[in-house]
C-alpha cells in the first residue's frame, strides 16, 4: 500500500506511530497533533523501518505488540533497539503497553528506549512526551551545539 502523500517543511515536528491498538493510536494522534507535531502512523513493521530511515523524526512511539502476536515478534522495535545510536539520537523513542510502569528508568533502559508508557496513563501523554522531549534537549544539547560549532568550522 502506497505511503500517503505528506510534505513536510524545515519547520515542521514530525512523529512517528507503530501502534496496532485503535485506543493507543487515537490518544496518541490526539497528544501529539495537540503539541503541534505532525503526525504519520505506519501499518506495519516495514512501513515504519522505511519511514524512519527516510525522515528525521523527533517522536518515535511503538506498541510492544505493534504488529505482532508478542513482544518478542516485534520486528520494528527489535530493530529500532539494534540501530547505532548515531541513527537514533535524533528521535525520542517510546514504548507503549500494558506491563510497563510509566516513566520507570529501568524497564526504558531494558527496553533500549527513552521511555515506556502504561495504557493506564494515556490520559497523561500530552505531559509525559513534554517531559521526555524536554529532558531528551537538556541532555543532548552540548552535543549538538558541539555538531553546529564543527559543521559552521568554529
Amino acid at each position: 500500500m502506497p505511503a500517503d502523500l505528506d510534505l513536510l517543511s524545515s519547520t515542521d515536528r514530525p512523529a512517528l506511530l507503530g501502534l496496532s491498538s485503535a485506543e493507543f493510536l487515537a490518544a496518541c494522534r490526539k497528544a501529539l497533533e495537540g503539541l503541534g507535531y505532525k503526525v504519520h502512523h505506519a501499518a506495519s513493521h516495514a512501513e515504519f523501518l522505511s519511514r524512519f530511515s527516510q525522515i528525521q523524526y523527533q517522536v518515535a512511539m511503538v506498541e510492544d505488540v505493534f504488529d505482532a502476536p508478542s513482544a518478542l515478534e516485534n520486528r520494528a522495535l527489535t530493530a529500532l533497539q539494534g540501530m547505532p545510536m548515531s541513527q537514533r539520537r535524533h528521535a525520542v523513542s517510546f514504548l507503549l503497553g500494558r506491563s510497563f510502569q510509566t516513566l520507570n528508568p529501568m524497564q526504558a533502559f531494558q527496553q533500549s528506549v527513552h521511555a515506556v508508557v502504561n495504557a493506564a496513563d494515556l490520559d497523561k501523554l500530552p505531559q509525559i512526551v513534554q517531559k521526555v522531549t524536554a529532558d531528551h534537549d537538556l541532555f543532548y544539547n552540548i552535543f549538538r551545539d558541539s555538531q553546529n560549532r564543527l559543521a559552521q568550522a568554529k
